[in-house]
């Protein structure tokens, strides 16, 4: 891969680093020049031991999309080529409310006897990948650490001549994985979503098929004279029974987001890294919004899970942590693509945690890796669902799903008949 980086040398000092232990985040910053008396020592270096070695590996591709890639295929590299002490936890680096500034890499604690592979992997690491590469050393007194940031040049020694001191970071006010979430996982245009796809074809052959589905033209379009309601909600909460009994009382259309023309090719993207995967799933909604433009002349349509699920699950996936860490309400995150169709009714299914397993258990079908994160994560599974809850452009209805099939329709029928007038 060349070793094309981006430029963060000149603000690196203004940077906070952010390392994930045991599910919740160290943060630590750095100073050119010592000051003061030694402070208390950021959590991530308090158990490290005095023979232990740190070190960070950052991602910094200048191209997005081989950026985004070889954050996925770097674990596999150290996981597999590190000595087996040497602990990985995910880290990110960031400048403080500062938009598309999150880049993300790995922590290194080296417990191992020797330093050699290590040292010699990271070597080969500077010299040949889109990667900025930081060891760690203790002062004297135990109570300071340094961080050294390695530069390479044409020969095959490391220079690590830029230091910096490690003093501890209060907790940033935004959660930094809100720093790249627009038009990184959560794309507001068709533009945004396509240029990804495109830039992904010569490395993923299947990206040219989706392309080739795409509506020619997109842009803003008026309601078709049918309305449109969508049904939101989470696997097992009654969602396709529910479409079809709108489908058959309404004589509507019943349409589905991602459409059926992209099911063969689901399970290629769901391997991708997010960026790539969600620029697929938001393809997915335009092409279902040109079916929508063309039924919607007709009929009513009825679509099952639309613009709402895509977003949601991208962004309770990037946000890690409890739901507080979630973007504000009214954050425009939340927002609704300015070209995409914009539904006359959403309507959003819930239903008992428990009762939902139940049903999925019942069913015996196979999921993805985010409806299975639902079963086992409730952080995760709130975090989806208000999600849901504060998007806008309309925003969702929320309707029980608990009482019977014939209960639930004749609550949605009367949203509809308020809202649609159907």
């Amino acid at each position: 891969m060349a070793r094309r980086v981006m430029s963060l040398h000149p603000h690196w000092s203004s940077r906070v680093f952010s390392v994930q232990l045991n599910g919740a985040p160290s943060y630590f910053k750095i100073q050119e020049k010592r000051r003061g008396e030694a402070e208390e020592l950021p959590r991530v270096f308090r158990q490290v031991q005095s023979c232990d070695r740190c070190f960070s590996v950052l991602v910094c591709s200048s191209d997005r999309v081989r950026r985004a890639k070889f954050y996925a295929e770097l674990k596999e590299k150290l996981l597999r080529d590190l000595p087996p002490q040497c602990d990985v936890s995910p880290m990110s680096s960031f400048l403080p409310n500062v938009r598309d500034s999150l880049i993300k890499g790995y922590f290194l604690k080296d417990t191992s006897e020797s330093l050699s592979p290590s040292e010699g992997l990271l070597r080969d690491l500077i010299q040949h990948d889109p990667v900025l590469v930081c060891s760690y050393s203790r002062g004297e007194d135990g109570q300071r650490w340094t961080q050294h940031l390695w530069t390479h040049g044409d020969s095959q020694t490391t220079d690590m001549s830029k230091e910096y001191h490690v003093t501890p970071s209060e907790e940033p006010e935004c959660h930094p994985s809100t720093l790249n979430i627009i038009n990184s996982d959560v794309f507001y245009s068709f533009e945004e979503a396509y240029q990804v796809l495109k830039q992904c074809g010569d490395i993923i052959p299947e990206a040219t098929s989706v392309l080739e589905l795409l509506p020619s033209r997109v842009q803003a379009r008026s309601k078709p004279d049918f309305p449109v309601i969508v049904i939101e909600g989470l696997d097992a909460t009654g969602k396709t029974t529910l479409t079809e009994s709108l489908r058959d009382t309404l004589g509507a259309t019943l349409l589905q987001s991602p459409p059926k023309c992209l099911s063969p090719l689901r399970a290629r993207f769901d391997r991708e890294p997010p960026l790539i995967r969600r620029a697929f799933y938001t393809l997915g909604n335009y092409i279902t919004a040109e079916q929508v433009g063309q039924e919607g002349m007709k009929t009513p349509v009825i679509i099952d899970r639309f613009w709402h699920s895509t977003a949601a699950y991208a962004i309770a996936t990037a946000v890690s942590g409890p739901v507080c860490n979630l973007p504000a309400e009214g954050s425009e995150v939340y927002g609704w693509p300015s070209d995409l169709l914009q539904p006359s009714l959403v309507v959003l299914i819930t239903l008992d945690p428990e009762e939902r397993k139940r049903r999925l258990r019942d069913r015996g079908q196979g999921k993805t890796e985010e409806e299975q994160e639902l079963d086992h994560n409730l952080l995760f599974r709130l975090k989806v669902e208000e999600a849901y809850r504060r998007i806008s452009g309309p925003a969702c209805v929320t309707v029980d799903a608990s009482p019977s099939a014939d209960r639930v329709l004749q609550q949605v029928q009367l949203l509809i008949r308020g809202k649609c007038h159907l």
